[in-house]
């Protein structure tokens, strides 16, 4: 059985919004294991869907670019927030965002390779910098967004400085209205990305492995209500569904009403513009998802270097 530290239940806590005690519980459940404990308080009702601002662990980025109709996000970590405010950091994750662009990168690796403006390539000009600044810095990864035809509009959420902030967003929108149609349709969706976080455009595209844990919370949740098979069935495609709807960004509720889907709200533009509008793709960089930064026991260190 793995140990339950303060610090793991304090880090559920925060994640999930339920009690101490239930999370306590549910680590012991998990042996442990956060992500499993979890699932265990959504199953047991005790915690809400995603608290996914919680997860933000990493230091660093995100910088977003855009030429014509193409666009382009990348991150770059670092060890402290310290670091995201230096000149020299923001300069170079402005400059690789360029380069980004300019090069059609799609990936970090051959980022990495490409030709830094100052001298050698973009990896060697990281190591440099970790060499002068004193600390850790990694290329974590790039996206791309194009369209043949309209706009892609970048937005930032919070810009440490123009361009660059901690959530970064690209919207493609594919159509031949005119750019003051796109451009303020794009920025409102954009913060919509932002604040909504969706996790793909339509339900159908949402990951399945993701469809299958939210079935599996589903089916514990509705075995525990006693109905008929059929109708727990219905109970845990239901629930599924109205996940995927909810996480899909053209059926969300656009923020700015709570009531619209987006999608009706990007066919409203189209008509009211007597022009053709296609929400495309889009690109939602928060910095640091999905690392999780090492938690220490600050009391627990105290007293191994006493000795105790």
């Amino acid at each position: 059985m793995a140990e339950i530290t303060a610090a793991a239940v304090k880090e559920l806590r925060d994640r999930s919004g339920a009690g101490m005690m239930d999370c306590k519980k549910a680590l012991t459940e998990a042996n442990g294991d956060i992500e499993a404990a979890t699932d265990w308080l959504r199953a047991k009702g005790l915690a809400a869907a995603q608290k996914k601002s919680s997860r933000t662990a990493a230091e660093g980025l995100v910088g977003v670019a855009v030429a014509g109709t193409k666009g382009v996000a990348v991150e770059v970590n670092s060890e402290t927030d310290f670091v995201a405010k230096n000149d020299q950091f923001q300069d170079f994750v402005r400059t690789v965002a360029g380069i980004a662009l300019s090069s059609g990168a799609t990936d970090a690796e051959v980022l990495a390779s490409e030709a830094y403006p100052s001298g050698g390539t973009v990896a060697e000009k990281l190591v440099a910098n970790i060499a002068t600044i004193g600390e850790n810095q990694t290329l974590r990864r790039i996206a791309q967004v194009e369209v043949s035809q309209g706009v892609v509009v970048p937005y930032v959420h919070n810009a440490a400085a123009p361009g660059l902030g901690k959530i970064g967003v690209l919207v493609a929108l594919e159509g031949d209205a005119p750019a003051d149609v796109l451009e303020p349709l794009g920025k409102q969706i954009a913060m919509h990305i932002a604040a909504a976080f969706p996790l793909a455009l339509a339900a159908g595209d949402i990951d399945p492995a993701l469809l299958e844990r939210e079935r599996a919370i589903a089916a514990e949740k509705a075995a525990e209500s006693g109905k008929p098979a059929e109708i727990v069935a219905k109970m845990v495609d239901g629930s599924v569904a109205k996940f995927a709807k909810e996480n899909a960004l053209l059926s969300q509720l656009f923020v700015m009403d709570n009531k619209t889907p987006v999608a009706d709200v990007v066919a409203k533009a189209a008509k009211d513009a007597s022009a053709s509008i296609t929400l495309k793709s889009y690109v939602r960089f928060q910095l640091g998802e999905g690392i999780e930064k090492e938690v220490s026991d600050f009391a627990a260190e105290v007293a191994a270097a006493a000795g105790v």
